[in-house]
């Protein structure tokens, strides 16, 4: 339960640190940030409170779906008409938080008062950035065990395509959902990116099942880039189990066009997102530090990448390493904790659910 709780905690600690207020989140240089980060006094003496450092459209709409997964739903499809109550009623929370674009839009299209279409929304050409992963690690830990990984790649996708609904982003949410679990269950880190690529082709069914819309000609850039990705660290192989970094790793190299960004900035869509905070978490290990320098203050969407990667890192070594500076006061700390607490219990006494649907 514990690491329950520091999975929110953390998720939201990594947000604020990658937001600060926004200034960062609209900062394309990881050298500025980090230069500013030192001139404050460095990760250490941060103290991150409500007025300076508040929580994302991001983190909010994590709690958002957390809070739709710990409800006591009797088939997945009463989950996902909660789901969206519960999303068309926190735009009104997202004001004046900069809230992603694509999320915004998705939300224009869910219909609560339609008990039979109510998640359905059009395919989004905009619809890959990523909004999508960023909310969705809560689905992996209110479904981490590995006999749950059919309503995990199901829900993870529903969710993902209520706001993103086009495969860059909807496999976002499937990937964060997928490593969430891993993280819960302690499979190793560097065997989280090849699991993926094994889980894709189930994700591919179940969207074909539906037969809502044909993404075929979308598809295979996520699993592409993921593949390159892992090649490039030399671990796409069983076996293959030391990472590769380039020698220079430093922020301005990070910054420049790589394997981890899209069009120059960095985390911007729903597969460079997820792949961010995984490739720090392979590089940090338990090292908190490191794994902000890398997740957290990079150019591009490091609220989001912050989210995803302190969530990871919560589920899998708690709090004891990181400063109490940056949780005690934190925005929404309590309730977070509520949350992590709240879906533990759920995943723990979850009986397998057949989902019982309406409409195919």
């Amino acid at each position: 339960m514990e690491k329950f709780k520091a999975g929110m905690v953390l998720g939201a600690v990594g947000d604020a640190l990658g937001y600060k207020k926004g200034k960062w989140e609209n900062c394309i240089s990881g050298k500025k940030i980090q230069e500013e980060l030192a001139s404050l006094g460095g990760l250490g003496t941060l103290k991150l409170d409500p007025d300076n450092w508040p929580l994302s459209d991001a983190v909010l709409m994590h709690m958002t779906t957390a809070e739709a997964l710990i409800t006591d739903y009797w088939c997945l499809d009463d989950l996902y008409r909660e789901l969206v109550r519960l999303y068309v009623d926190a735009m009104v929370s997202l004001q004046g938080r900069a809230p992603d674009p694509s999320t915004v839009e998705g939300c224009v299209h869910l219909k609560p008062r339609n008990y039979l279409l109510a998640w359905h929304t059009p395919f989004n050409e905009k619809g890959s950035g990523f909004g999508a992963a960023a909310k969705a690690m809560c689905v992996g830990m209110r479904y981490w065990q590995p006999e749950r990984l059919e309503n995990l790649v199901e829900v993870s996708i529903e969710v993902g395509r209520m706001t993103h609904n086009h495969p860059t982003g909807f496999l976002g949410s499937l990937t964060t959902a997928l490593f969430a679990s891993y993280a819960t269950q302690g499979k190793p880190v560097v065997t989280w990116g090849r699991e993926l690529m094994k889980v894709i082709p189930r994700a591919e069914e179940y969207c074909k099942k539906t037969i809502r819309h044909m993404y075929q000609e979308h598809w295979f850039y996520f699993e592409a880039k993921w593949q390159f990705y892992l090649e490039e660290r030399e671990i796409e192989n069983e076996g293959q189990n030391k990472p590769v970094f380039p020698e220079r790793y430093d922020p301005d190299e990070t910054d420049k066009v790589s394997p981890l960004s899209s069009e120059g900035r960095a985390g911007w869509r729903g597969h460079d997102c997820p792949m961010i905070a995984y490739d720090a978490l392979l590089a940090a290990g338990s090292d908190w530090a490191e794994l902000c320098k890398r997740a957290m203050f990079h150019g591009g969407e490091s609220e989001a990448t912050g989210l995803v990667a302190g969530c990871l890192y919560g589920l899998m070594h708690g709090l004891g390493q990181v400063p109490s500076g940056l949780y005690k006061d934190l925005d929404k700390r309590a309730r977070l904790e509520e949350l992590g607490e709240a879906l533990f219990n759920a995943a723990s006494s979850e009986k397998c659910i057949d989902n019982v649907s309406l409409v195919p």
